[in-house]
């Protein structure tokens, strides 16, 4: 526990810096400017009487008798009231009263954090009482909309009010579990963001910090009761609800999110039956979104408006007969359509691991998923994601294969999986994948990598595993390959290599082992 601990008092400081640099970033950020609609601070009486911080924007040529579309936007995790200001004043031009509010536990308003629970569902289903009683809002069309925590309650509310008719889930997450223990995989640096922050800016209670506390300690006895937490806070849960309420679902994610990996959004869009949009590009967590929380053009809040446009004003904007996914490739190029999710890997592609590969566990090989935020916001703005020199990767820590050079460029587009037969000389364990982009001189970027860990085998007899990596959209050049290296080690996740563990990589001949990598058609 002693490096895990110092894993997360390191990556909480940063994370605590960051939220208070962001926040008072955000704060600033509408003072910078007047204000063309005048913007009322109010109080909200949320579930239990707790006390919601708010503030309202209408439409300036409210009638005695009009009525507006109405957006409910709840404040993401560790943000303030004002975060969404600058796009309220665009949408409140557009024609909508938005009321904007701080989640319970967070900054002024009451409560404690209950990470998206009842309460947070409940407060929300209570502003839209509010508004529809306080402000000239039309009960017959409302949406909600939110970025990170606020998307996750967002989705939440639809599947419990049927009031709300549309959504935008903006770097949100639709599965909790799938999100910071996919792979059976404590995301710690993931957790030790979202734990710092909320010290800093709220009022965590005593069952978040139990779960928190819980999270890292790896006790298994603790872990049914985790993910029965987990599911009842996720959107996937209730998806059956959202279906028949009919709901018209955005969901935009960033490819590189280390909060909430695109993989859980894809898989969630795949499941509703309602309108829907998933929309797909670089990035990290919620970094796709920020420049127009200060109000300058963003692609994300563009498709935003326009699909509340449609779904709550009844504009015919043509939305709803575009192609429903659009993805934008980490390797730049314009926005690629496409008719559903499985179509932008339609082509699979498959590398066989053949051979036997022995690995030492506990040992960082070299080669990792990053670190949270920085990795994917540089391969954002500089296309340079994190980098291993693969023939220099030690093979007593890391086992290698590799592609054959391809002569054209590769188009990768989704979801990689890797199939493959483990034997461990412990009952514990944990691999990490990582598939790379491995130019002429040997040097890896990084496409996509996940984590897995088992527990309860019998050391020294073989079984199979099935992990998907990451979703992406990465173009690997002509004369490049692509190379897996598997190893047991990223600073990323919380590992379970018990002292002198070894595993064991081997491709029977009845059931080989290969990484299937999915590629646009070409």
């Amino acid at each position: 526990m002693g490096p895990h601990r110092k894993a997360l008092r390191t990556t909480a400081v940063g994370a605590v810096s960051a939220t208070l640099f962001a926040g008072t970033a955000l704060g600033l950020a509408p003072t910078a400017q007047a204000a063309p609609h005048p913007v009322r601070f109010v109080d909200i009486a949320g579930e239990g009487g707790t006390v919601l911080k708010a503030n309202v924007v209408t439409p300036s040529d409210t009638a005695a008798t009009a009525r507006y579309p109405l957006l409910v936007m709840p404040t993401s995790w560790g943000l303030p009231q004002i975060e969404y200001l600058a796009q309220a004043q665009k949408l409140a031009d557009s024609g909508y009263v938005v009321v904007t509010y701080n989640v319970r536990g967070f900054w002024q308003s009451g409560g404690e954090i209950e990470v998206a629970g009842p309460p947070d569902v409940a407060d929300a289903s209570k502003v839209i009482d509010w508004a529809l009683a306080h402000t000239p809002s039309d009960p017959a069309h409302v949406g909600m909309a939110g970025v990170s925590y606020g998307a996750g309650i967002s989705l939440l509310t639809a599947a419990h009010d049927e009031r709300v008719r549309a959504v935008a889930s903006l770097s949100g997450w639709a599965d909790l579990i799938g999100s910071i223990y996919a792979g059976r995989t404590q995301h710690l640096q993931a957790a030790a963001v979202l734990d710092g922050a909320s010290i800093v800016t709220g009022r965590q209670g005593a069952e978040v910090r139990a779960v928190f506390d819980d999270f890292y300690s790896s006790n298994l006895a603790k872990e049914p009761e985790l993910i029965a937490w987990g599911k009842k806070r996720s959107a996937v849960t209730y998806v059956d609800r959202i279906n028949r309420n009919g709901t018209a679902v955005m969901l935009a994610n960033a490819w590189g999110d280390s909060v909430f990996p695109p993989n859980q959004a894809a898989d969630f869009y795949e499941k509703l039956t309602g309108p829907k949009r998933l929309e797909l590009r670089p990035g990290d967590h919620a970094t796709a979104e920020l420049t127009g929380l200060f109000g300058l053009p963003n692609d994300v809040w563009k498709s935003t408006a326009r699909w509340f446009d449609h779904h709550l004003r009844g504009e015919d904007n043509g939305i709803d007969r575009e192609p429903p996914v659009r993805l934008k490739s980490r390797s730049a190029g314009p926005y690629e359509n496409y008719a559903d999710w499985k179509s932008a890997g339609a082509t699979e592609r498959k590398i066989a691991l053949a051979d036997s590969r022995t690995i030492r566990a506990g040992v960082n090989s070299g080669a990792d998923g990053g670190v949270v935020f920085l990795s994917s916001i540089l391969d954002q703005v500089a296309q340079v994601p994190p980098m291993a020199s693969i023939p220099l990767l030690p093979r007593r820590w890391a086992a290698v294969w590799q592609s054959e050079k391809y002569p054209s460029a590769q188009q990768v587009r989704g979801t990689a999986r890797l199939h493959t037969t483990l034997t461990p000389t412990k009952e514990s364990g944990t691999l990490v994948a990582h598939l790379y982009d491995v130019g002429p001189l040997g040097l890896g970027k990084l496409v996509s990598h996940a984590p897995y860990t088992f527990h309860g085998r019998t050391p020294g007899k073989p079984f199979g595993v099935d992990l998907e990596l990451y979703s992406t959209a990465y173009d690997v050049p002509a004369g490049h390959r692509l190379a897996l290296v598997v190893d047991t080690v990223d600073p990323l996740y919380i590992e379970h290599n018990p002292s002198g563990a070894q595993l064991t990589f081997s491709s029977p001949a009845n059931d080989p082992s290969y990484v299937s990598v999915p590629l646009r058609e070409q």
